[in-house]
């Protein structure tokens, strides 16, 4: 074990350097073990976790992707996503047996994420990467199980164009680590780093050169009074295990690991449970099993191969969360409000193209003012006309692998035969069963009008800060001057965006009294957020819209504008003037293509949820559905209502 020195204070004899002292070894090979360890403490990236609050710890739970059975033969990867992080697995040889045996440790908080999906990707040198199954698994009810460590599950993976078709199984196992256990562990890896010999046992010298390379002031001063302690036979030499107990102790009462090993971070930032989670994620190893490689926002963006690495590190194409990131990248990432973590909407890389150099560029504003806006009109009605010819019927099936695993025909309310035109489609209702709306009695409460992606903000001034960058966005330029009204003056909005992808249908968010609709003529741009974030042209004050006024008891008067899109020419109301809606309600829809409506509330009229407002000033947008939790009423405050966000699963 090396009880005595190797130091040399002099050159030897025969010319040579002194050999390095053990210390000076100790040294080296910490730096080794954190260059092998590179790619995990980037991917741990802890400097940019949020800290978790000491009473929404729930744990670290060890993910493990052992294995799948798949339908047919290929090279197969698989991916874990849960909240705003993705962590995938190594390829797999060609076999319909994939094994990875793969795992990562996660955070689990209360309130925090806990639907985590597992996506399988075939792969090839071929093609590019396709998902072929996939399925979501809620930590919560496997946590709740009290199940033993080595304990299997084995789930179905789902087709991703039908929830209904099975592809194949995945085994993956979850076990929640017990604190005490974590940090007695970490210890336990952290000495293993001065068991030179790899016996299980330290001297003090070995214990000493721990301390001093890791520690401070006091872990010098308590060295030898914790190894006094674990010494209970004085002979020099402790079991790890029993010093590995008392450091853990020692660390929870007062910390003598000032850095940590791995990256070099410094602790005490927040508190004792997050230098834990700290460690714990950055020393992830000793299992004998494979660690998932991270740093990955999404699965999809997890499947991607060589060439779009390329082009990221060449600043061709980007893949962040933002404003500057989100609308000129080349992906536009959301918040998916049900599941809690972020995916990437499908679009096609030529149209993302086409888009920037039209809207975000001087020579497309000078096209769009020189006729473009003409031709899009036109392009609109005659997509339209196509869309209603019975022709058109056979492009269902396309747009359905086109949007694979983003349209689920099971909540359709028609089979898909009974569509005679592509618009019978696009327009199609849903089963009644699948859009429950939100305390649907309780009329303070506002729900989401559309299945789409939303941005709230309390005011114009926040809607301009963070999302619209047209050059002369107002309220008043929204509504125009048939609708406006001084009651809008300072409003609050929110933006419900929707992609081809959705349910274009419509509903009532508010209970009230239809005062009237005003038709707006205007352009068709696309209302992408390429578009919107743009300061070139002003999407949504210059598309044609209707606006509806809704007079409410609990909100004062709402504003609903519908407002069309590049290839979308109709706006379709299916309620009149005068008529009572319910919050709910189907109030109207769209025709082909992408589309978005705005609400506008009277000054202070609604508080809207707090994960809306969050994600909203990231300049993210919230993927939501039909009748979800959109706000309460400021003025009616007699009723309190829980924040759903934080309601724990039983």
């Amino acid at each position: 074990m090396g009880h005595s020195s190797s130091r040399h204070n002099a050159l030897a004899g025969d010319g040579q350097p002194p050999l390095p002292s053990r210390f000076s070894r100790f040294r080296t090979r910490l730096r080794l073990r954190r260059r092998d360890r590179a790619a995990a403490a980037a991917d741990c990236s802890e400097s940019g976790r949020p800290a978790v609050a000491a009473d929404e710890f729930a744990g670290i739970a060890r993910i493990r992707i052992v294995k799948a059975d798949m339908r047919f033969k290929d090279k197969f990867f698989a991916c874990l996503s849960l909240g705003e992080r993705t962590y995938r697995t190594e390829r797999s040889d060609n076999t319909h047996k994939p094994e990875w045996n793969s795992e990562k440790k996660v955070v689990i908080e209360t309130n925090g994420p806990h639907i985590a999906r597992i996506s399988v990707f075939e792969t090839n040198r071929f093609s590019k990467n396709t998902l072929v199954g996939y399925c979501e698994v809620d930590l919560f009810d496997l946590l709740t199980k009290d199940l033993e460590e080595e304990h299997i599950e084995d789930l179905a993976l789902l087709d991703p164009s039908s929830s209904t078709n099975a592809v194949g199984t995945i085994s993956i196992s979850c076990y929640i680590e017990d604190p005490v256990e974590t940090e007695q562990s970490f210890a336990r890896r952290v000495l293993a780093i001065v068991d030179y010999d790899e016996d299980g046992k330290l001297s003090l010298p070995e214990f000493s050169d721990l301390m001093k390379a890791f520690g401070n002031g006091l872990a010098v001063n308590k060295m030898e009074e914790l190894f006094r302690q674990a010494d209970t036979n004085s002979d020099g030499i402790v079991d790890m295990d029993e010093l590995a107990a008392l450091l853990a102790d020692q660390q929870e009462k007062e910390p003598i690991i000032s850095n940590c090993p791995v990256c070099g971070e410094s602790l005490g930032k927040y508190d004792k449970i997050n230098d834990m989670i700290h460690m714990t994620l950055c020393f992830d190893e000793g299992t004998g099993n494979q660690i998932m490689t991270g740093g990955f926002l999404t699965d999809k963006q997890a499947s991607y191969g060589w060439m779009f690495k390329l082009s990221e590190w060449a600043n061709f194409s980007s893949y962040d969360v933002g404003l500057r990131s989100g609308s000129t990248a080349s992906h536009i990432l959301v918040f998916d409000r049900r599941a809690k973590r972020l995916v990437e909407e499908a679009i096609d890389g030529k149209i993302v193209l086409s888009m920037r150099a039209l809207y975000q560029s001087k020579v497309g504003l000078t096209l769009i003012n020189t006729g473009v806006k003409d031709i899009l009109k036109n392009l609109s009605e005659k997509q339209g006309k196509k869309m209603n010819s019975p022709e058109s019927a056979k492009d269902i099936p396309k747009f359905l692998d086109l949007f694979m695993g983003q349209i689920n025909m099971d909540e359709t309310k028609d089979p898909i035969e009974s569509f005679k035109t592509f618009n019978d489609f696009f327009v199609r209702q849903l089963k009644p069963s699948a859009r429950p709306i939100a305390y649907n009695d309780q009329d303070n409460i506002a729900t989401c009008a559309a299945d789409c992606r939303l941005m709230a903000f309390s005011s114009v001034d926040e809607s301009t800060r963070f999302w619209i960058k047209g050059r002369k966005f107002s309220i008043e330029g929204l509504l125009g001057a048939d609708a406006h009204s001084d009651a809008f003056i300072n409003g609050s909005l929110v933006i419900f965006r929707l992609a081809p992808q959705d349910y274009h249908r419509f509903h009532v968010p508010v209970s009230g009294t239809v005062e009237k609709f005003v038709e707006i003529p205007g352009c068709l741009y696309t209302v992408n957020p390429i578009a919107v974030n743009s300061k070139y042209c002003n999407v949504f004050t210059e598309n044609k819209r209707v606006v509806s006024i809704i007079s409410t008891s609990e909100f004062g008067k709402v504003a609903f504008v519908a407002i069309g899109a590049t290839m979308v020419g109709s706006i379709t109301f299916l309620k009149k003037e005068g008529d009572y809606v319910h919050k709910g309600d189907e109030f109207g829809y769209f025709s082909f293509g992408g589309s978005t409506v705005i609400c506008v509330f009277e000054k202070d009229a609604i508080q809207f949820d707090a994960d809306l407002v969050a994600n909203s000033e990231r300049s993210l947008e919230t993927l939501v559905e039909v009748g979800t939790t959109l706000g309460t009423s400021k003025r009616n405050r007699e009723l309190q209502v829980p924040d759903l966000q934080k309601c724990a699963v039983e």
